[in-house]
């Protein structure tokens, strides 16, 4: 019997192109349980964003176990069978170490939606050397996710030299005049580079789930590989 706070959206997929993902951040465990034990009676892989470590600890046991967690990006796969991923055209680029969490974000929301990515950390502008010894493989892929805090230069770089689509990620990296990402925000949209798409801070999932969208809309990838695996 459905909860009067819970109706999950099975259908998604077969609408968008990628499987339902449920936002953990202010749920509580019961909520949390009562969205698996739904997912688990309709044989319904789940993408967990925002999970605590220590909230997924808590889960009770039958649950905690049919969950892959990863502990940087806090999201988990309920009940996700293992797959062949699709060959990588996603380049996810962070500017510092400190943005790993949301790149981590977007690279296991396209690894739950049967996508590869190739994942390039540190090549921030305050050693931009380091950007360009890598633009040419960079350049390769027809999506490229920007992660960056701070001023987030990197992504007004990166959209006056890849051809792709660039998807800029502010991030919440930084302190004093950053304003937790406010700042890599306005920067981002104000951005001279023509054509970059902006994602709310921190929102690697959102940076993904418009990659998807993309490469689907492209024909570069086909529904079976977009979508999160039935089982």
């Amino acid at each position: 019997m459905e909860s009067a706070e819970v109706k999950l959206d099975f259908s998604r997929s077969q609408r968008l192109g990628f499987g339902e993902a449920v936002l953990c951040a202010q749920k509580s465990r019961a909520q949390i349980e009562e969205i698996l034990d739904q997912a688990r009676a309709g044989d319904q892989p789940m993408l967990l964003t925002r999970l605590a470590a220590e909230k997924a600890a808590e889960l009770a046991p039958g649950l905690n176990r049919l969950l892959d967690y990863d502990a940087v990006s806090e999201t988990a796969f309920f009940m996700q069978p293992t797959v062949t991923l699709a060959a990588a055209q996603v380049a996810v680029v962070t500017a510092g170490t400190s943005d790993a969490g949301a790149a981590r974000e977007a690279i296991r929301t396209l690894e739950f939606n049967g996508l590869d990515s190739t994942a390039i950390f540190d090549v921030g502008v305050a050693g931009i050397w380091r950007l360009m010894d890598r633009i040419d493989e960079i350049k390769r892929h027809p999506v490229v996710i920007a992660l960056a805090g701070m001023d987030a230069a990197m992504p007004t770089v990166l959209g006056g030299l890849v051809p792709g689509l660039l998807i800029a990620v502010p991030t919440s990296t930084g302190y004093g005049v950053a304003l937790n990402g406010e700042t890599a925000f306005a920067a981002s949209l104000a951005s001279c580079a023509p054509g970059v798409l902006v994602c709310n801070i921190d929102n690697g999932y959102g940076a993904a789930c418009a990659a998807i969208r993309a490469l689907k809309a492209a024909g570069m990838i086909s529904a079976s590989q977009s979508t999160a695996p039935a089982r």
